[in-house]
């Protein structure tokens, strides 16, 4: 087994001599408070732990255990989690030693031919590239299939659309330090960016959920701006299409946007953006804006959807113990903005169509 490389530690902090919980008087050295039991240097090693896992997300195991060993030396050795601790390095090591183990009947299988097969394990890193260009080859093609039925000025403009839509969850979860891959365009239905929610809560989850409609809505706002400073159709019908997409994807129902956005809403919440988006359709209804496309200038029936399948979320057994008020605000304040975006544009977009 390789020896451990030596990560980079966060600053070692400073001596602390006063319990953070109950404020008892600690001598230098001490790990844990003897009154109240409370760990003396807990926060630091809440940061040591983000980073071992950190590093573990990107495969870094060596750096990972050293950091996990670290961490030992700021903990008593009887309490339970030095323990916990103690027996994740173990599997760290096992994991490790399976790898060397593998690694040598390997050489040993492939005589000469291993320093080639070497050489094919460090250029890794060029294969990951190829993997990537699995986002610009779908975004190419994408664009291509729009080009062709729409023709290049529309098919740029939703294809950005789109493309910055999704870089608000890419931009979201990297933020947070996640595991996230580059998106896949998928042409008729859009894209997806996908990343990896391990140990992250609900608000986390809903915030990298709804900045993907935040940024939606930026790039039709933009659209709509480009509109008023050159009176070119095509920008009109992109911010109102962009609304209704990322309206759209405010649906709690399947796996869309709105789905992990809502995990963190409790009943009321639901109730409350369900009754905002039904006002919404009754607004646009009484001013005779809805007509019978579902998609177009008449996409306020989106409205009802929403609205119906929130609603709906109200009754479901997924409700959290307590509804986040950040997540609350996020959501509710996406479905007013673009429903007053989708509804300021109706009109303009069906008189350019009529």
């Amino acid at each position: 087994m390789s020896a451990p490389a030596i990560p980079s530690l966060p600053p070692a902090p400073a001596t602390i001599n006063s319990c953070p919980q109950c404020s008892h008087w600690l001598p230098d050295g001490t790990l844990a408070c003897p009154d109240c039991s409370t760990l003396t240097y807990g926060q630091y090693l809440s940061q040591l732990a983000f980073e071992a896992q950190q590093l573990e997300q990107q495969q870094k195991w060596n750096e990972a255990r050293a950091m996990w060993q670290a961490a030992l030396g700021w903990l008593p050795t009887d309490t339970q989690q030095a323990a916990s601790i103690s027996q994740h390095v173990a599997r760290i090591d096992a994991r490790l030693l399976a790898e060397e183990d593998q690694k040598a009947r390997w050489t040993k299988r492939l005589g000469p031919l291993a320093p080639v097969a070497l050489f094919l394990l460090k250029a890794k890193s060029f294969i990951f590239l190829a993997f990537k260009l699995k986002f610009l080859l779908s975004f190419l093609l994408y664009l291509g299939i729009y080009w062709a039925l729409f023709g290049l000025p529309f098919a740029l403009g939703l294809t950005a659309c789109i493309l910055i839509h999704e870089m608000g969850h890419y931009f979201a979860a990297k933020r947070r330090g996640l595991k996230v891959d580059m998106p896949i365009f998928l042409p008729g239905f859009g894209a997806y960016v996908r990343w990896y929610s391990n140990g992250v809560s609900l608000v986390d989850i809903a915030s990298i959920a709804l900045a993907g409609p935040l940024f939606g809505l930026t790039a039709s706002l933009a659209c709509g701006a480009l509109y008023w400073g050159t009176h070119l159709n095509v920008f009109l019908v992109l911010a109102h299409l962009g609304a209704f997409w990322n309206l759209f994807n405010l649906l709690p129902i399947l796996g869309l946007d709105g789905t992990h956005a809502t995990f963190a809403l409790s009943r009321i919440q639901r109730a409350m953006i369900a009754a905002t988006c039904l006002l919404f359709f009754g607004l646009t209804a009484s001013a005779g804006n809805v007509g019978g496309d579902l998609i177009g200038p008449n996409a306020q029936w989106m409205f009802l959807i929403v609205g119906l399948g929130m609603a709906w979320r109200c009754f479901t057994r997924d409700l959290p113990e307590k509804g986040e008020t950040k997540a609350f605000v996020y959501f509710q304040g996406l479905v007013v903005t673009l429903g007053f975006l989708m509804s300021y544009t109706y009109p303009l977009v069906d008189k350019i169509q009529k």
